[in-house]
This record gives C-alpha cells, structure tokens and sequence, in this order.
C-alpha cells in the first residue's frame, strides 16, 4: 500500500497521506502502480467531461479539461516538456542541454513548444469522435513513464529519476503493462490495443531522439514522453 500511496503522491496533487520522504525502494516499487493513478484521473477528465457537456458548449468543455488536468497533475509532466524544449533545441553540447534543463526559467522553446502542446490537446479534446480517449490518454502516458524509466539510460549521476532507475524491477514493469493491458481492452477493446501500440513507438521514437542529444533520459524527459504519447493518444481517437 506504501507503494500504491507514493505513486499517487507523486503524481497528483491530492494531500499527502504519508508525511515523510519515501525510500528510493518504495518510489521504485510505486512505479508498477503509475498506470492505475493514470487510469483515475482519466476517470475524472471522463466524468468531468461527460457532466460539463450537460452545460457548456464543447470547446469550453475542453477548456475546463484541460485546466483539470494540469492542476491534478501538478503540471509536473508539462513543465518537463517546457524543460526538454529548451535543452534540446537551444543547447549545442549535451553538457549545456543539461544545464539549461536544470534551469528553471523557461525559454522561447518552451514558450513555443508547451503554447503549441496545450492548443494541440485543446483541439484534439473538441475534435475526439470518441471520448474514451480521456480515460486513455492518461493510462497509457503514465505506462510510458514507467518503461522509459525501465528501458533507457539515465543521463544525471544523482536525483530522483536516478534513484528510481536504479531500483525499478522488471517486476513493476509488468504490473504497470499488466494494469494498461486489462483496461486498454477493457475501455476500447481493439483501439485500445492500437493506443499503446502507437504509443510505445511514439516513446522509442522520442526516447531515440533524446539520447543522440544527451546521454540518456532525465526526470525531464520522462515528462516530456508522457505528455507526447498523451497527444498521440488524444490524436488517434479524434480519427
């Protein structure tokens, strides 16, 4: 339970159940429990969806979506995409990419690139011809972060994402799949299955991309990924 409590803690913004630091062991443990935080708060954009849609014109729908979805999450998954922007694009060695992430100012880059991410999920929210893709989106972003914390290297010596990466288990990793898995079909059958196929291309493809960058993946880019596959996600179901 210590596990399941650190993964929400995390993750979300809901008050702190266990006021103290977790270990490194239990944050790594908390891992395999990342899609089941996923799958509840795409229960609340679903839900908060489904009853604003009762009131409001969809695109003020989508507006209120998509302000619950940054507040829940602490915008911590879109801050690291503002991050990544700026290290990649405006760094010309992988030591001064690492060092403007580390920054906490926020560039052109991330400017340009998060304006971007957020108008591009706004519209994909209005346009969704199905909209188990809110209850999909952020499942499968949190799978995501799981695997690429298992899969790639990590670039820091030290840090949280450190710590994790050295404690993961493979048995996590298969909680985390098992858990998308079961509710991926179980919420789109088919289309589900074909979300996180596409999305596990969209994290080697971006994963590939980040290391010919930097050497290896950060607690930045972990956030980055998420938010990108739950774009992609968002993307698929508006077809």
């Amino acid at each position: 339970m210590i596990s399941l409590i650190a993964a929400f803690q995390f993750l979300t913004i809901i008050p702190p159940i266990i006021r103290r630091p977790f270990t490194a062991e239990e944050m790594a443990r908390g891992v395999g429990w990342f899609p089941l935080v996923g799958l509840a708060l795409g229960g609340i954009f679903y839900g908060l969806d489904s009853s604003l849609r009762l009131l409001f014109p969809l695109p003020v729908v989508a507006i209120f979506t998509l302000a619950a979805w940054l507040l829940l999450t602490r915008a911590l998954h879109f801050d690291g995409f503002l991050d990544i922007c700026d290290g990649l694009f405006g760094g010309f060695t992988p030591e001064r990419r690492l060092e403007i992430m580390r920054d906490s100012r926020v560039g052109a880059f991330g400017v340009a690139g998060g304006g971007m991410l957020l108008l591009a999920k706004y519209t994909a929210i209005i346009s969704l011809s199905d909209r188990s893709g809110l209850l999909l989106a952020p499942l499968i972003g949190r799978w995501v972060l799981a695997m690429g914390i298992y899969l790639f290297p990590y670039a820091r010596q030290k840090g949280l994402g450190r710590d994790m990466k050295n404690n993961v288990h493979w048995t996590q990793i298969l909680l985390a799949t098992a858990i998308t898995l079961i509710a991926a079909w179980l919420i789109a059958a088919w289309m589900g299955l074909i979300a996180l196929l596409l999305a596990g291309l969209t994290l080697w493809l971006g994963a590939t991309f980040i290391i010919r960058r930097i050497p290896g993946l950060t607690g930045d880019a972990y956030g980055a990924l998420a938010e990108m596959v739950e774009l992609v996600v968002l993307l698929f179901f508006t077809m």
